[in-house]
Protein backbone atom coordinates (compact mmCIF):
# COMPACT_ATOMS: atom_id res chain seq x y z
CA UNK A 1 0.00 0.00 0.00
CA UNK A 2 1.55 3.27 -0.93
CA UNK A 3 -0.85 5.65 -0.02
CA UNK A 4 -3.16 5.95 3.28
CA UNK A 5 -6.62 5.99 2.45
CA UNK A 6 -8.79 8.58 5.04
CA UNK A 7 -12.21 10.17 4.86
CA UNK A 8 -11.41 13.79 5.68
CA UNK A 9 -14.50 15.68 6.73
CA UNK A 10 -14.58 19.21 5.40
CA UNK A 11 -17.99 20.28 6.02
CA UNK A 12 -18.02 24.07 6.61
CA UNK A 13 -14.56 24.22 6.54
CA UNK A 14 -12.56 26.20 3.57
CA UNK A 15 -10.80 24.27 0.83
CA UNK A 16 -8.53 26.36 -1.95
CA UNK A 17 -9.45 25.38 -5.37
CA UNK A 18 -7.38 27.16 -7.89
CA UNK A 19 -7.54 27.72 -11.32
CA UNK A 20 -10.17 28.53 -14.07
CA UNK A 21 -9.74 25.30 -16.67
CA UNK A 22 -12.24 22.21 -17.02
CA UNK A 23 -9.89 20.36 -14.26
CA UNK A 24 -10.72 23.31 -11.75
CA UNK A 25 -15.11 22.58 -12.12
CA UNK A 26 -14.98 19.12 -10.99
CA UNK A 27 -12.86 19.88 -7.82
CA UNK A 28 -15.14 22.81 -6.83
CA UNK A 29 -18.31 20.42 -7.26
CA UNK A 30 -16.50 17.97 -5.31
CA UNK A 31 -16.00 20.40 -1.88
CA UNK A 32 -19.33 21.16 -2.52
CA UNK A 33 -20.87 18.12 -2.51
CA UNK A 34 -19.03 17.28 0.84
CA UNK A 35 -20.12 20.65 2.36
CA UNK A 36 -17.01 22.46 2.28
CA UNK A 37 -16.61 26.00 1.47
CA UNK A 38 -14.53 26.81 -1.83
CA UNK A 39 -12.00 29.65 -1.51
CA UNK A 40 -10.54 30.52 -4.99
CA UNK A 41 -8.15 32.77 -3.65
CA UNK A 42 -4.64 31.49 -2.41
CA UNK A 43 -4.21 33.84 0.58
CA UNK A 44 -7.67 34.46 1.21
CA UNK A 45 -7.82 30.75 1.80
CA UNK A 46 -4.80 30.16 4.14
CA UNK A 47 -5.77 33.14 6.05
CA UNK A 48 -9.26 31.35 6.67
CA UNK A 49 -7.60 28.10 8.13
CA UNK A 50 -7.84 25.71 4.58
CA UNK A 51 -6.19 22.83 5.32
CA UNK A 52 -7.02 21.11 1.83
CA UNK A 53 -6.35 22.97 -1.77
CA UNK A 54 -6.87 21.84 -5.25
CA UNK A 55 -4.77 23.13 -8.25
CA UNK A 56 -5.89 23.08 -11.75
CA UNK A 57 -4.28 25.50 -13.57
CA UNK A 58 -3.82 24.90 -17.24
CA UNK A 59 -0.30 26.01 -17.28
CA UNK A 60 1.63 23.22 -15.92
CA UNK A 61 4.54 25.94 -14.78
CA UNK A 62 1.39 27.82 -12.30
CA UNK A 63 0.95 24.37 -11.07
CA UNK A 64 4.50 24.07 -9.46
CA UNK A 65 4.16 27.47 -8.22
CA UNK A 66 1.23 27.17 -6.18
CA UNK A 67 1.73 23.70 -5.11
CA UNK A 68 5.41 24.69 -3.34
CA UNK A 69 3.76 28.06 -1.92
CA UNK A 70 0.55 25.99 -0.29
CA UNK A 71 2.48 23.71 0.71
CA UNK A 72 5.34 26.19 2.44
CA UNK A 73 2.38 26.92 3.77
CA UNK A 74 1.27 24.05 5.61
CA UNK A 75 -1.48 22.70 3.22
CA UNK A 76 -2.25 19.47 1.33
CA UNK A 77 -1.85 19.73 -2.11
CA UNK A 78 -3.99 18.10 -5.22
CA UNK A 79 -2.57 19.35 -8.65
CA UNK A 80 -5.21 17.62 -11.33
CA UNK A 81 -3.22 15.34 -13.40
CA UNK A 82 0.08 15.93 -11.44
CA UNK A 83 0.22 13.00 -9.33
CA UNK A 84 3.85 13.85 -8.63
CA UNK A 85 2.87 17.05 -7.08
CA UNK A 86 0.24 15.69 -5.04
CA UNK A 87 -0.20 14.94 -1.29
CA UNK A 88 -3.40 13.24 -1.68
CA UNK A 89 -5.37 12.06 -4.42
CA UNK A 90 -9.29 12.16 -4.66
CA UNK A 91 -10.84 8.49 -5.31
CA UNK A 92 -13.77 7.52 -7.27
CA UNK A 93 -16.89 7.51 -4.97
CA UNK A 94 -19.83 4.70 -4.94
CA UNK A 95 -22.12 6.26 -2.69
CA UNK A 96 -24.88 4.99 -0.74
CA UNK A 97 -25.27 7.24 2.60
CA UNK A 98 -24.40 7.46 4.61
CA UNK A 99 -22.25 4.21 3.26
CA UNK A 100 -19.14 5.63 1.33
CA UNK A 101 -16.73 3.58 -0.92
CA UNK A 102 -13.55 5.01 -2.36
CA UNK A 103 -11.73 3.65 -4.86
CA UNK A 104 -8.07 4.95 -6.13
CA UNK A 105 -4.71 3.83 -7.90
CA UNK A 106 -2.39 6.18 -6.29
CA UNK A 107 -2.89 8.81 -9.39
CA UNK A 108 -1.98 5.53 -12.09
CA UNK A 109 -5.26 5.18 -13.64
CA UNK A 110 -8.11 7.21 -12.89
CA UNK A 111 -9.88 5.40 -16.17
CA UNK A 112 -9.45 1.87 -14.20
CA UNK A 113 -10.60 2.73 -11.18
CA UNK A 114 -14.08 4.41 -12.54
CA UNK A 115 -14.58 0.92 -14.57
CA UNK A 116 -14.17 -1.00 -11.02
CA UNK A 117 -17.03 1.37 -9.66
CA UNK A 118 -19.24 1.62 -12.64
CA UNK A 119 -18.79 -2.58 -11.99
CA UNK A 120 -19.78 -1.88 -8.11
CA UNK A 121 -22.40 0.11 -8.33
CA UNK A 122 -24.31 -2.65 -10.47
CA UNK A 123 -23.75 -5.18 -7.42
CA UNK A 124 -24.88 -2.61 -4.33
CA UNK A 125 -28.18 -2.82 -3.58
CA UNK A 126 -29.93 1.02 -3.90
CA UNK A 127 -30.74 0.45 0.51
CA UNK A 128 -27.17 -0.11 1.33
CA UNK A 129 -27.57 2.68 3.26
CA UNK A 130 -30.37 1.92 4.75
CA UNK A 131 -28.74 -0.95 6.40
CA UNK A 132 -26.42 0.93 7.52
CA UNK A 133 -28.55 3.43 9.33
CA UNK A 134 -30.64 0.55 10.48
CA UNK A 135 -27.52 -0.49 12.18
CA UNK A 136 -26.80 2.24 13.91
CA UNK A 137 -30.19 2.63 15.57
CA UNK A 138 -30.37 -0.63 16.49
CA UNK A 139 -26.45 0.08 18.98
CA UNK A 140 -28.67 0.33 21.98
CA UNK A 141 -30.49 -3.25 21.32
CA UNK A 142 -27.01 -5.13 20.28
CA UNK A 143 -25.51 -3.67 23.64
CA UNK A 144 -28.17 -5.49 25.49
CA UNK A 145 -28.08 -8.45 23.64
CA UNK A 146 -24.57 -9.30 23.27
CA UNK A 147 -22.70 -7.04 26.61
CA UNK A 148 -19.85 -8.42 24.87
CA UNK A 149 -18.07 -6.31 22.35
CA UNK A 150 -16.57 -9.95 20.84
CA UNK A 151 -20.10 -11.62 20.58
CA UNK A 152 -21.54 -8.86 19.12
CA UNK A 153 -18.74 -8.94 16.67
CA UNK A 154 -19.11 -12.26 15.87
CA UNK A 155 -23.09 -11.87 15.70
CA UNK A 156 -22.80 -9.33 13.14
CA UNK A 157 -20.11 -10.93 11.10
CA UNK A 158 -22.66 -14.03 10.89
CA UNK A 159 -25.72 -12.24 10.10
CA UNK A 160 -23.47 -9.71 7.52
CA UNK A 161 -22.05 -12.75 5.97
CA UNK A 162 -22.94 -13.76 2.45
CA UNK A 163 -26.13 -15.60 2.55
CA UNK A 164 -26.73 -13.84 6.33
CA UNK A 165 -30.02 -12.37 7.60
CA UNK A 166 -28.14 -9.34 6.86
CA UNK A 167 -26.85 -10.07 3.94
CA UNK A 168 -25.75 -6.50 2.57
CA UNK A 169 -25.53 -7.45 -0.91
CA UNK A 170 -29.64 -8.37 -1.03
CA UNK A 171 -32.03 -5.71 -0.96
CA UNK A 172 -34.24 -5.12 1.98
CA UNK A 173 -31.80 -5.98 4.20
CA UNK A 174 -32.86 -3.19 6.75
CA UNK A 175 -35.92 -4.42 7.39
CA UNK A 176 -34.98 -7.57 8.56
CA UNK A 177 -32.46 -6.52 11.48
CA UNK A 178 -35.46 -6.27 13.95
CA UNK A 179 -36.35 -9.51 13.50
CA UNK A 180 -32.72 -10.48 13.53
CA UNK A 181 -32.72 -8.90 16.84
CA UNK A 182 -35.24 -10.72 18.10
CA UNK A 183 -34.51 -14.26 16.84
CA UNK A 184 -30.67 -14.52 16.68
CA UNK A 185 -28.67 -16.81 18.40
CA UNK A 186 -25.77 -15.48 20.53
CA UNK A 187 -24.10 -18.65 19.63
CA UNK A 188 -19.85 -18.62 19.54
CA UNK A 189 -19.45 -19.22 23.01
CA UNK A 190 -16.61 -21.88 22.04
CA UNK A 191 -13.51 -21.72 19.86
CA UNK A 192 -13.59 -23.14 16.48
CA UNK A 193 -10.27 -23.86 14.85
CA UNK A 194 -9.66 -23.81 10.95
CA UNK A 195 -6.00 -25.12 9.60
CA UNK A 196 -5.75 -22.60 6.90
CA UNK A 197 -2.29 -23.54 4.91
CA UNK A 198 -0.68 -20.67 2.92
CA UNK A 199 1.47 -21.54 -0.07
CA UNK A 200 3.25 -18.04 -0.44
CA UNK A 201 4.41 -14.89 1.08
CA UNK A 202 3.13 -12.67 -1.23
CA UNK A 203 -0.61 -11.43 0.49
CA UNK A 204 -1.74 -11.07 -3.32
CA UNK A 205 -1.65 -14.98 -3.93
CA UNK A 206 -4.23 -15.25 -0.75
CA UNK A 207 -7.42 -17.16 -2.02
CA UNK A 208 -10.80 -15.31 -1.79
CA UNK A 209 -11.63 -17.88 1.05
CA UNK A 210 -8.04 -17.22 2.82
CA UNK A 211 -8.49 -13.66 2.72
CA UNK A 212 -12.28 -13.99 3.87
CA UNK A 213 -10.96 -16.15 6.50
CA UNK A 214 -8.23 -13.71 7.90
CA UNK A 215 -10.36 -10.65 7.94
CA UNK A 216 -12.77 -12.52 10.19
CA UNK A 217 -10.79 -14.35 12.49
CA UNK A 218 -10.65 -13.49 16.46
CA UNK A 219 -7.46 -15.35 16.77
CA UNK A 220 -4.06 -16.40 14.95
CA UNK A 221 -1.83 -19.49 15.57
CA UNK A 222 0.92 -18.50 14.16
CA UNK A 223 4.09 -20.10 13.57
CA UNK A 224 7.70 -19.01 14.28
CA UNK A 225 8.56 -17.01 10.92
CA UNK A 226 5.69 -16.39 9.64
CA UNK A 227 5.35 -13.71 6.51
CA UNK A 228 4.71 -10.50 8.64
CA UNK A 229 3.05 -9.06 4.79
CA UNK A 230 -0.20 -12.53 5.48
CA UNK A 231 -0.28 -11.10 9.11
CA UNK A 232 -1.24 -7.81 7.97
CA UNK A 233 -4.11 -9.22 5.88
CA UNK A 234 -5.76 -10.21 9.35
CA UNK A 235 -7.95 -8.21 11.58
CA UNK A 236 -5.87 -5.86 13.85
CA UNK A 237 -7.87 -6.39 17.06
CA UNK A 238 -7.43 -10.33 16.46
CA UNK A 239 -5.48 -12.09 18.86
CA UNK A 240 -1.84 -13.42 18.00
CA UNK A 241 -0.76 -16.81 19.50
CA UNK A 242 2.03 -19.06 19.50
CA UNK A 243 1.03 -21.79 17.29
CA UNK A 244 1.56 -24.40 20.14
CA UNK A 245 -0.76 -22.06 22.68
CA UNK A 246 -2.91 -24.97 25.13
CA UNK A 247 -6.93 -24.76 23.92
CA UNK A 248 -7.90 -22.77 27.59
CA UNK A 249 -5.77 -19.85 26.40
CA UNK A 250 -8.11 -19.35 22.97
CA UNK A 251 -10.91 -16.81 22.64
CA UNK A 252 -14.06 -17.71 21.81
CA UNK A 253 -15.11 -17.84 18.05
CA UNK A 254 -13.08 -18.57 14.68
CA UNK A 255 -9.58 -19.36 15.44
CA UNK A 256 -6.91 -19.67 12.14
CA UNK A 257 -4.36 -22.28 12.96
CA UNK A 258 -1.66 -20.86 10.15
CA UNK A 259 0.52 -23.16 8.34
CA UNK A 260 3.31 -23.07 5.47
CA UNK A 261 2.73 -24.86 2.66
Amino acid sequence: MRALPLFHRIAGRPVIVLGDGDGAEPKRRLVERAGGMVITEMHAGIAAGARLAFVAHDDAGACETDAARLRAAGLLVNVVDRPELCDFTTPSLLEREPVLIALGSDGTSAGLVKQVRLRLEGLLPADLGGLALALQAARGALRRRWPSGAERRRALDAALAQGGVLDPLREGAAARVDTWLADADAGGTHATTIDLMIGSDDPDDLTLRQARLLGTADALLVPPGFPSAILARARADAMRLASDAPAAALPAGLVLRLQRA
